[in-house]
C-alpha cells in the first residue's frame, strides 16, 4: 500500500461521517481511526423556561405563573413509579406527600435511585409514564405546595 493510497482514504474519511476503516490487501493490514466530535450544539426548545438543577442542589423549582414546586430528574435513567411491577405506585395524582417522601424511583446502571420530595404538598400532575427514560433535569412531578 503506498502513502499516495493512504493519504486518500484519510481525506476520504474526513468528508464523510466514517470514523473507523479497516483495510487489508497483500499481507498488509491498514487500520484508520477518528474521534468524532460535534461541531455545534443543537438547543432544545422548551415552552416555559426551566432551569436545571446542579447536582446536589435542590431539584424543586417553584415556577412563577403557577406557584407549582415542579421535581425534575437528577440523573439520566428508566422512571419507575413503584419498587416493584407487581407494587403500586408510590403516589398517584391528588396525593398529599411530606417532604423526603418517596416519589418514584429513576434506574441508572440497575442501580435503583429514589427520588424523594423536596417539599409538603399535593401531587399536581406525574408529567411521565412508567418505564419511559428520563433526561437530567427532566420535570418527573408537579407538587402544589401545602
Amino acid at each position: 500500500m503506498e502513502l499516495d493510497e493512504i493519504r486518500q482514504l484519510i481525506e476520504l474519511l474526513k468528508e464523510t461521517d466514517i470514523t473507523e476503516l479497516q483495510l487489508e490487501r497483500e499481507g498488509a493490514k491498514l487500520k484508520i481511526k477518528r474521534e468524532k466530535y460535534l461541531s455545534s450544539f443543537e438547543a432544545l426548545s422548551h415552552p416555559k423556561k426551566q432551569e436545571v438543577a446542579a447536582p446536589g442542589e435542590n431539584r424543586a423549582e417553584i415556577t412563577e405563573e403557577s406557584k407549582l414546586v415542579t421535581i425534575t430528574s437528577p440523573i439520566v435513567g428508566i422512571f419507575h413509579r413503584s419498587p416493584s411491577p407487581e407494587a403500586s405506585p408510590f403516589v398517584e395524582v391528588g396525593n398529599m406527600v411530606k417532604k423526603g417522601q418517596t416519589l418514584c424511583i429513576v434506574e441508572a446502571m440497575k442501580l435503583m435511585n429514589e427520588i424523594e420530595s423536596d417539599t409538603d404538598g399535593i401531587i399536581s400532575k406525574i408529567l411521565v409514564d412508567n418505564g419511559q427514560p428520563v433526561e437530567y433535569g427532566e420535570p418527573l412531578f408537579l407538587i402544589e405546595p401545602a
